[in-house]
């Protein structure tokens, strides 16, 4: 069995003890992730903050380079990472080799380029009176972005490379350096990217990986006092710890959290337009089995529309195909755990006890060993109800009928999340006013696509901050002004 070991300051660094990550599919241990102490979490915070100044003064275009070199070895490399990746995170062979690794290259790229865009915003001179201060006369500004220092990226299971990858490449873009601490379930592949980041030339200390079983390795990045901001993915409980932690030393934090996403369908829907609904919302469970925060887990409908939906979802979901992940027909593979299996199925089980209808699924395949759970839809549920509040992260929809807007948006609005919303209409503008109104980050209007571009974060509980295209460079520089006379 191969014991892995934390990437501290461009080499491999042992470990004391390790702990066994699963493949969710098959039930067997895949790999031995090393169990990061309070030392090897300072070893890698100090390795970083030693190559900070160095590499914050290196040129756009050099940083640029390495990110490039970064995308072209993760795309020469393909062939042995992706089924490793696909293993430790149970994601059908279909996801695992076009939005896993494939993304994670995309990504560097994108930060290559964004290496080399401004980071001046020039300021038009303005007379200033003479103070006690200083004499008066012309002052010219500018507004400059610099790097945030040492970056702490905590990171998800559900996409865990991808993920690492829209942190740690336009914080290095913009000249910080990185300490990651991947989610526990599944943090081989992102053990072996230190490596490949030093063969694209990234110095020494620069990007750093540990991991650990459990919360203790992220209670020590985010309490380090040597780390000036940390970046986190993961659930709104987790972060909220973690921002109280990171405010005692005024860290600065960016954090993508959880989201509970509506699906609206207007009554202008029309018959041929309803099939987009149907594949739109039934992403939940066609995508990574429902493990992904943006998903519109919640579809509203307009009760002129409701069993027409209802049903045409019914349809989609017993047509998927549930089993091993490595299999090219399968659709719809394992969750990420037992543990997380069992949640799961509570929420499930809670819904069937307050007489929701359980149109499809809603019971355990008969598929064994993995952590599988069948494609469930839930109808005629509450709002105020946990599985219409609260974020599942699994294969299940649940459906609520409306009869006005203001009863669509109240219902929309209604939970602690606000990442990711849908409107389906056939009026354009009619969506668009709708979605001005809803408490969310993110509106998609006849579509469940996302623009790679577009600042991505959340209303409420759902998070702070927003990265994504340009705006991740934002999210990891802190604005200095510069003034001078001319």
């Amino acid at each position: 069995m191969k014991r892995y070991a934390h990437w501290i300051n461009g080499r491999r660094q042992p470990a004391q003890n390790h702990y066994p990550v699963v493949n969710p599919a098959t039930e067997q241990v895949i790999g031995l992730a090393p169990e990061a102490t309070r030392d090897d979490v300072d070893a890698a915070v100090q390795a970083a903050r030693t190559a900070c100044e160095d590499w914050s003064r290196t040129t756009p275009r050099e940083r640029a380079a390495v990110l490039d070199s970064v995308a072209d070895l993760l795309a020469a490399r393909a062939k042995d990472l992706v089924p490793l990746l696909q293993a430790e995170t149970g994601a059908t062979m279909r996801v695992a080799s076009t939005m896993q690794l494939h993304t994670a290259a995309e990504r560097f790229r994108r930060y290559a380029r964004g290496a080399t865009e401004a980071d001046t915003i020039p300021l038009a001179p303005l007379p200033v009176k003479a103070s006690p201060l200083a004499p008066g006369g012309l002052l010219g500004a500018a507004a400059v972005r610099r790097p945030v220092g040492v970056v702490g990226c905590i990171t998800s299971y559900n996409f865990p490379v991808v993920n690492l990858a829209g942190k740690a490449a336009p914080a290095l873009a913009m000249g910080n350096t990185v300490v990651a601490k991947p989610a526990p379930q599944d943090p081989l592949t992102c053990l072996l990217l230190g490596e490949i980041l030093q063969q694209a030339g990234l110095p020494d200390g620069v990007f750093n990986v540990v991991t650990g079983s459990g919360a203790a390795a992220g209670e020590d990045l985010v309490g380090h006092p040597d780390v000036d901001m940390i970046s986190f993915t993961g659930s709104t409980s987790v972060g909220k710890a973690i921002a109280e932690s990171a405010g005692r030393s005024m860290k600065r934090t960016l954090m993508e959290l959880g989201g509970k996403g509506a699906a609206i369908v207007l009554d202008d829907v029309t018959d041929g337009a309803l099939k987009n609904v149907v594949g739109g919302v039934g992403s939940t469970w066609s995508f990574h089995s429902g493990q992904i925060c943006t998903a519109p887990t919640r579809v509203l409908v307009h009760r002129a529309l409701y069993e027409k939906v209802v049903t045409g979802l019914q349809r989609y979901a017993e047509a998927l195909t549930t089993g091993d992940p490595v299999d090219n027909s399968t659709i719809v593979g394992p969750l990420i755990s037992a543990a997380h299996r069992d949640r799961v199925e509570s929420y499930i089980s809670g819904a069937r006890d307050q007489g929701a209808r359980i149109v499809t699924g809603g019971t355990r395949p008969g598929l064994k060993p993995g952590y599988y759970v069948a494609p469930t839809l839930i109808a005629d549920v509450r709002p105020e109800t946990a599985v219409a509040q609260e974020e599942i992260f699994g294969p299940v929809v649940v459906a609520i009928p409306f009869d006005t807007e203001a009863d669509a948006v109240e219902i929309a609005n209604g939970t602690a999340y606000g990442l990711y919303d849908y409107v389906f209409s056939g009026d354009a503008g009619r969506a668009w006013r709708l979605a001005g109104r809803l408490r969310s980050g993110n509106v998609g209007i006849n579509t469940v696509q996302r623009h790679p571009e577009t600042p991505f974060g959340g209303f409420k509980d759902s998070g702070v901050g927003r990265d994504g295209g340009s705006f991740g460079l934002h999210a990891y520089s802190e604005l200095q002004s510069v003034v001078w006379p001319s």
